[in-house]
């Protein structure tokens, strides 16, 4: 009897805890966290076009604002010629698979309003396509089949239907409510719900009774940060999260650039990719990595294979990814550090940023029993008072990614985190030749220190520029650039000023991309002017800074 009483009491707990929308007691974040990598397929009639699902669409995008090049009428009928009959749910579930990926995302909704799913409550759905069939039904089967953890994108704002936000924004509110009720009853378990609010509030989707829904009909269920709620993790967009161990998150990112399907559109080469998976898991984070699939309901085989390569890394070296944890050192210019029991793995993925091989690291505080390099190669190890010294032979610095393990005394998993030393120098003033008083994404967005915000510059735009003045004149040797698509920005300069008028080049070079660095011959000077002199798209910046002298790599 006292058994059945406890057991009461715990259902009793988890019940009221879901109706508050609070995590369950038990962590149902363990999986997700242990899994780290997962595929995000963002696909519908838009492929026809290859154009950008939903922001391609014409028309009022209410809440939001601006418009997209397909006009409304086009878009809005490009379902009654869409018919992928080269789709096999089964073939993008092994393909998530090959990949290494342990879960798999899809865009049941997107902004557009198309319901890639048979719902009862709209006209507006795959199943009266020439398609005919549900293809997140197929998916659920799938992923079912292989084992494989499955979620639905949704996105709250929809600038299809006639009632979102305006006077009759309740019965919106009410569609939206239905059609995640037939989300989380009609496709047998589901274990992520992504919404894509586009920064809309709680009270635009009554999200904590629309969240206290979806708990109880799917208990575990795995629920992001984009309803207005902060639920279970964060979700830094086409870059790599600032390492947090404290609150879970995860990086979306694009294989390509667009995230629908666009023909010939630049994908990630594989260093890239691997690059941007270890400064993740680096981070503490996980990836969630798009592909945009193809109108006859292929993904490009292209991507396939650029997914396929980095499964047979991880193949090789999941253990250094797949349940482990961020650090404990603090991920750095040079590469990143995971973590699992008595176990530190040391990832040096840009030999740029060591000095003749010689990486020097703050000393750990616990013993290192022994180490391996699981690349191969030759390391020498060797410690003073206050750092941890490591020589790498040349035939050991290999790419993408260089991997030393540290087994420690104790579990490293409890070791604090490591900061590198770095300085960075922070400017007071911003300006720049594009969106000067936008206050979304204007030039101070790039300096504020914040990774969430943002400097963009308009679609179409191949030439801009960006500065900043600082408080004093400053010594700077070094700026770090983290672009938020990567790789737009082809060819820029660095220019120098002391009164905001005269500007001098110093410094030229071409691609960035994320995470980027351009290390020059010390300058001191009272501004520094980034101007972008050839781009493939509008360049868009989460963070540009200034380094007064070089990290601890060196």
């Amino acid at each position: 009897m006292r058994r059945l009483v406890l057991a009461s009491l715990v259902f009793s707990l988890a019940a009221s805890l879901a109706a508050e929308g609070q995590s369950d007691p038990v962590d149902h974040m363990t999986w997700w966290r242990e899994a780290r990598f997962g595929l995000f397929i963002h696909w519908g009639p838009v492929s026809l076009k290859g154009t950008e699902i939903g922001w391609s669409r014409g028309g009022e995008r209410r809440g939001t604002g601006g418009t997209g090049e397909i006009p409304v009428e086009v878009y809005d009928n490009l379902y009654r010629e869409f018919n992928p009959v080269k789709f096999d749910a089964r073939e993008w579930v092994q393909i998530a698979r090959n990949a290494g990926m342990k879960y798999l995302v899809f865009t049941s909704k997107h902004h557009d309003g198309f319901s890639m799913f048979d719902s009862a409550l709209t006209e507006y759905k795959i199943t009266n396509s020439p398609f005919q069939r549900d293809v997140v039904r197929e998916l659920a089967d799938a992923c079912h089949e292989a084992g494989l953890k499955v979620g639905w994108y949704y996105s709250p704002p929809d600038w299809h239907h006639p009632d979102y936000r305006t006077a009759n924004h309740a019965r919106y509110i009410e569609y939206l409510h239905g059609q995640l009720r037939e989300l989380c009853t009609n496709y047998g378990q589901i274990d992520i719900l992504w919404f894509d609010g586009l920064g809309g509030t709680a009270e635009d989707w009554d999200a904590a009774k629309l969240v206290r829904m979806i708990r109880e009909l799917q208990p575990g269920i795995v629920i992001n940060d984009r309803a207005g709620l902060p639920e279970d993790h964060a979700t830094p967009e086409q870059r790599v999260g600032a390492f947090n161990r404290d609150r879970s998150w995860e990086t979306c990112m694009t294989i390509c650039n667009q995230w629908a399907w666009k023909p010939d559109d630049t994908m990630k080469t594989l260093d890239r990719c691997i690059d941007v998976l270890v400064r993740t898991a680096g981070g503490d984070g996980n990836l969630l990595f798009n592909v945009g699939p193809m109108p006859d309901g292929r993904i490009e085989p292209r991507q396939v294979e650029r997914l396929a390569e980095m499964g047979a890394w991880l193949k090789q070296f999941g253990e250094t990814i797949y349940g482990t944890r961020g650090g404990p050192y603090m991920p750095g210019a040079w590469g990143a550090s995971t973590c699992k029991d008595n176990r530190v793995y040391l990832h040096v993925l840009d030999w740029n940023q060591v000095k003749d091989g010689r990486l020097e690291l703050p000393l750990l505080p616990c013993a290192i029993i022994r180490h391996e390099l699981l690349t191969g190669g030759a390391v020498s190890l060797k410690t003073t008072a206050e750092a941890l010294i490591l020589e790498f032979d040349a035939a050991a610095r290999v790419d993408p990614d260089t991997i030393l393990a540290l087994e420690v005394e104790g579990n490293a998993e409890d070791l604090s985190p490591i900061p590198l030393p770095t300085e960075i120098v922070q400017g007071n003033f911003a300006a720049s030749n594009v969106y000067e008083s936008m206050d979304l994404y204007n030039p101070a967005m790039a300096f504020d220190g914040n990774p969430e915000t943002r400097w963009a510059t308009d679609s179409g735009t191949h030439q801009a520029w960006l500065q900043v003045r600082f408080d004093a004149p400053r010594t700077i040797s070094q700026i770090l650039v983290n672009e938020a698509c990567g790789d737009r920005i082809q060819k820029f300069e660095l220019q120098k000023s002391d009164d905001g008028k005269r500007w001098t080049t110093f410094y030229t070079g071409e691609k960035l991309g994320m995470n980027g660095r351009a290390r020059f011959e010390a300058i001191t000077t009272s501004g520094v002017r980034l101007n972008i002199l050839e781009a493939t798209e509008g360049p868009t910046l989460w963070e540009l800074q200034f380094l007064e002298k070089q990290d601890g790599a060196e």
